[in-house]
């Protein structure tokens, strides 16, 4: 299959899990009607709650969550591939949890899983601290998964500033690349639409990226506008601004072959060394 029509749900999580099972499963429900059998839902679907504190007795193992039982059941129903952008699990003998990413196939399996590599541990000038590396453990490996229309590259939000990562992706074999996010307005305002689309241009992929939107409970403010992008880097797909919804688009996985034939740097590569002095 070299074509399929995927959509993305955004979404405004707040601090309670059950309203926003209910809210994604009305807008997969949505997306399945517009046509859509690869849907992605954005990071953090099943909770947002950065008050310290406030979201460790609501996390539970990954067996015992109910979001991914929903969801799951939800895929078998509708007959389509379901990426849960992420769900925040308890982990076995930790006392951090896992930023995880689910790719759920049209039979309710797990396909893939995906722990965030990449802790958002940084001060954007937007008031709030950000300290991901507290509450949640990196994930250590990267993730392909594959599916009946192409190879799935599986990152989540602030991976997207380490384009090494991608490039790999890529390099073994993803067609399209992942990133449901959680990104703050101020460095979504700077900085999602050209890290995106330069994700997508570097690598020759197709760029599924569903994003949280708006003011949440916990007072976080998200910026939205959630893309799908082609290989050659165009938008063919946005969220007007940061309200819930769907968008979707038609994805021809011709068009990988296509950028990367006409721009090969996948197999470009060269090796080299670091001069820090400058000199000969």
């Amino acid at each position: 299959m070299s074509k399929i029509r995927a959509a993305c749900i955004q979404m405004r999580s707040g601090v309670d899990v059950m309203p926003n099972i209910a809210m994604a499963s009305r807008l997969i429900r949505e997306a399945t009607g517009q046509g859509a059998s690869f849907i992605a839902t954005p990071e953090m679907t099943n909770l947002l709650d950065i008050r310290p504190g406030m979201a460790r007795p609501k996390l539970v193992a990954q067996d015992d969550d109910a979001a991914l039982a929903a969801l799951r059941a939800l895929a078998g129903e509708l007959g389509i591939w379901l990426l849960i952008g992420s769900i925040a699990v308890r982990v076995e003998g930790e006392d951090r949890f896992a930023n995880r990413s689910f790719l759920i196939g049209p039979d309710r399996a797990i396909r893939a899983r995906y722990d965030k590599i990449h802790m958002f541990d940084v001060e954007v000038g937007d008031g709030q601290s950000y300290r991901e590396s507290r509450a949640y453990r990196p994930g250590g490996s990267a993730v392909l998964a594959d599916t009946d229309f192409g190879t799935v590259g599986m990152t989540i939000c602030y991976d997207v500033r380490f384009p090494h990562l991608y490039r790999q992706l890529a390099q073994a074999g993803a067609s399209i690349l992942t990133v449901p996010a959680a990104f703050t307005r101020v460095t979504g305002e700077a900085h999602w639409h050209v890290l995106l689309r330069a994700r997508a241009i570097e690598t020759g992929c197709f760029v599924v990226a569903p994003a949280q939107g708006g003011r949440h409970e916990d007072g976080r403010e998200t910026f939205g506008h959630s893309l799908i992008i082609s290989p050659w880097g165009e938008i063919l797909a946005e969220a007007n601004g940061d309200e819930p919804g769907v968008i979707w688009a038609d994805l021809n996985l011709e068009e990988v072959e296509m950028a990367r034939r006409r721009i090969p740097s996948l197999g470009n590569d060269q090796a080299f060394g670091l001069n820090s002095s400058g000199k000969d």
